[in-house]
């Protein structure tokens, strides 16, 4: 598919509190110009780009989610194996994950994490490893993958199971509340590849802006950038324009600076979009980064 005219790159944060200093917009366009950061007064909020995406969304729109849209679910087969409870798909996850967190503010997906139903299958703080965190003894210390994380590796990132809620390398407060945020958006915007693609319109897609970084001549270890120097390095690599700015600047940025101009370059890319190990249980199911093969 590529019929965009903006491409969004969304660094999320699961964190707590009404604004979250993790979270930066970036916006790259057609025009071949330098990608840009959106601003919000006060900064934004998860609630916030739930707006955003809902009412104020330039049209023909590739959003990049730096989030999990799924749980594992193919090495077990179930999301959580040996509870009492169909959950089919990633769409009824997400929902079960909302309605289960209805009284947390922000997006916040705190009541799911401590529900004694699913609080088993997570790595929480304070030593606290649920009994099902691991789908077998043999399982790795970083918890259960899906296959896109496992494609991941074979790539040279470093990821880590969505049901990790500890440490800086932790993704599964960022894709609980995001997950939220995409049960809210359902009927607005389809979700590859748990929706089939569009004919035309926007798109919400998941990405790892390691894979975005790697592909701007960085190595997984040095992904982040933290100045205007190794970011526009990277830019210059996916054939962008540099980004005006001197000194540091904050990997959250960044990095969504970088990956819009990455949408940018590889979004027309048929490859991108049919991954071998993609099959349609694990596009309903699990759900795909984009850019892992």
């Amino acid at each position: 598919m590529t019929g965009f005219d903006h491409y969004l790159a969304i660094d999320w944060s699961g964190a707590k509190g009404a604004r979250q200093k993790g979270i930066a917009l970036g916006l790259a366009d057609t025009s071949g110009a330098a990608p840009r950061l959106l601003h919000r007064p006060g900064g934004w909020s998860r609630e916030a780009v739930l707006a955003f995406l809902r009412d104020d969304l330039p049209p023909n729109t590739l959003i990049g989610l730096d989030l999990g849209i799924g749980l594992p679910h193919a090495d077990c087969g179930a999301y959580f194996p040996g509870l009492d409870r169909a959950i089919p798909d990633a769409p009824a996850l997400w929902q079960l994950v909302d309605e289960t967190c209805a009284g947390d503010p922000d997006l916040a997906a705190t009541s799911f994490t401590d529900h004694p139903d699913f609080a088993p299958y997570f790595r929480r703080h304070g030593g606290r490893e649920g009994v099902q965190f691991r789908c077998d003894e043999a399982a790795h210390g970083r918890g259960r993958f899906r296959v896109t994380e496992q494609a991941q590796a074979e790539q040279g990132c470093k990821p880590y199971s969505n049901f990790n809620l500890v440490g800086a390398a932790q993704v599964g407060k960022s894709s609980l509340t995001g997950m939220r945020m995409l049960h809210r958006l359902r009927g607005h915007l389809p979700v590859w590849p748990v929706d089939p693609l569009p004919d035309s319109g926007s798109l919400v897609v998941e990405i790892y802006t390691s894979l975005a970084a790697m592909e701007a001549g960085r190595s997984a270890a040095r992904a982040k950038m933290r100045s205007y120097e190794a970011l526009n390095d990277a830019l210059a690599a996916l054939g962008s324009p540099p980004v005006e700015g001197r000194g540091a600047i904050d990997d959250h940025s960044s990095d969504a600076l970088l990956a819009a101009a990455w949408l940018r370059a590889v979004a027309g890319d048929a490859r991108r979009w049919r991954p071998p190990a993609l099959t349609p249980a694990i596009a309903q199911t699990e759900g795909w980064t984009f850019g892992a093969f």
